[in-house]
C-alpha cells in the first residue's frame, strides 16, 4: 500500500510537473511566435521615428535614407492623425541629390501638403544628423534649397535660411505689386478694417506679417484660415501677426499654412524680422518672442538669414506599418 501510495503520489506530481513544463512550453511559443511576428514586422515594415520639437513646435523626423520610398499627403495626414506620432511638421531625410549636402529633406505639414521650409524643424534634424556624425556643420537640401546649420548644443543651433524673395512672383502673389512691403489685402469693413496692408516675403514658404499693437487682441483662430487661403495667395501662406516691442524685438504669432495655430513658426519668425527691417521698424539684429519661445534673427549684410535657437528630444517610436499604404522599400 505505501509502495503503491508513494507511486501514486510520484506519478501525481511528475504529472503536475509534465503538465506545468507542457504549459511552460507552450506560453513560450506562443510568446515566440508573437515575437517573431511582431519583431518581424518591426523590422520588416514599421518605420521608427524620431518626435522632437523647436520652442513647442511639434516635429517628427523620420530617416529614409538607403531607401527609395516616398511618403504620400494621404501617409503624412496618418501619421500625424496618431497620438505619438503627432506634428506639425515632418522632416523626413531622404539621399543627397546634391554633393557636399547630408541629405535630400521633405518636409510635410499636417494636412500632407508639402513645404519648403521649416526653420524649428531643421535645427531638429541637424541636431540628430550632427549626433550621428560628430560634426557641427551640416547641410541639407530642401525644395526651397540649400540649408546649413551649425550646432553648438542643443540650446543653441544656427541655421542659415538662406535669401528672402520680395518679388510679387517669387512669394508667389496672384497679381502684381511691386511693393511688398505693405500690399493691398485687408479683412473686416472696408472702412475699418480689422486687419491690412500686409508686408510679404517668401522665407521657403510664402509669409504675410500684419502689423499690430497688440498680437494677442486678435483671434487668429478665426482669421488665419481665411488669409491662408486668400486668392492673392496661389500657394496659401503663413498668416503672422507682428509686434513691435523695441528697436530690436518683436512679438509674433503665426497660423501656419498647413498646420493651423502653432507655438512657433521658425520660417515665420525669420520673415518678420526681416520685413520689420526693409520697413525700418526695427534694426537687423532681432529677438523674436513667440507663444513657444524666444528666437534670435540676424539678417546679414550678405542678404542671409540667420536663425538661432533651442530644440528638444522627447522621444524614439515606431511608425504603424498599418499607415502605410505601400510597402516600404
Amino acid at each position: 500500500m505505501l509502495g503503491r501510495n508513494r507511486s501514486t503520489h510520484f506519478d501525481e506530481g511528475r504529472s503536475s510537473r509534465c503538465e506545468a513544463s507542457a504549459f511552460g512550453i507552450l506560453v513560450l511559443i506562443v510568446f515566440l511566435a508573437q515575437s517573431t511576428l511582431y519583431g518581424g514586422m518591426t523590422s520588416a515594415h514599421a518605420i521608427p521615428f524620431k518626435k522632437m520639437n523647436g520652442l513647442g513646435n511639434e516635429i517628427v523626423m523620420v530617416d529614409l535614407r538607403g531607401s527609395t520610398r516616398v511618403f504620400t499627403a494621404d501617409e503624412a495626414r496618418a501619421i500625424a492623425a496618431q497620438s505619438r506620432s503627432h506634428f506639425d511638421q515632418l522632416m523626413v531625410l531622404h539621399d543627397p541629390q546634391t554633393p557636399g549636402t547630408d541629405a535630400y529633406v521633405r518636409i510635410y505639414n499636417t494636412d500632407g501638403s508639402p513645404a519648403g521650409a521649416c526653420g524649428n524643424g531643421t535645427r531638429c534634424i541637424a541636431w540628430v544628423v550632427a549626433q550621428q556624425t560628430g560634426r557641427r556643420k551640416i547641410r541639407f537640401e530642401t525644395s526651397g534649397g540649400l540649408l546649413e546649420a551649425h550646432v553648438e548644443s542643443i540650446d543653441s543651433i544656427t541655421v542659415d535660411m538662406g535669401k528672402p524673395r520680395f518679388r510679387w512672383d517669387e512669394i508667389p502673389l496672384a497679381e502684381p505689386f511691386h511693393d511688398t512691403t505693405k500690399i493691398e489685402l485687408q479683412i473686416g469693413p472696408i472702412d475699418r478694417p480689422i486687419l491690412h496692408s500686409p508686408s510679404v516675403v517668401n522665407v521657403g514658404n510664402p509669409h504675410a506679417i500684419f502689423w499690430v499693437e497688440d498680437v494677442d487682441a486678435y483671434d487668429l483662430v478665426r482669421f488665419g484660415p481665411l488669409l491662408e487661403c486668400h486668392p492673392i495667395f496661389p500657394e496659401r501662406a503663413n498668416i503672422s501677426l507682428a509686434q513691435v516691442t523695441s528697436p530690436s524685438s518683436l512679438k509674433v504669432r503665426t497660423w501656419e499654412r498647413g498646420a493651423g495655430l502653432t507655438r512657433a513658426c521658425g520660417s515665420a519668425a525669420c520673415a518678420s524680422a526681416v520685413c520689420a527691417a526693409r520697413t525700418g521698424r526695427t534694426g537687423r539684429n532681432v529677438t523674436v518672442t513667440l507663444p513657444g519661445g524666444v528666437l534670435h534673427i540676424q539678417w546679414t549684410g550678405e542678404d542671409r538669414i540667420l536663425m538661432r535657437g533651442p530644440v528638444e528630444f522627447e522621444y524614439d517610436g515606431m511608425l504603424d506599418p498599418a499607415l502605410f499604404t505601400n510597402a516600404p522599400a
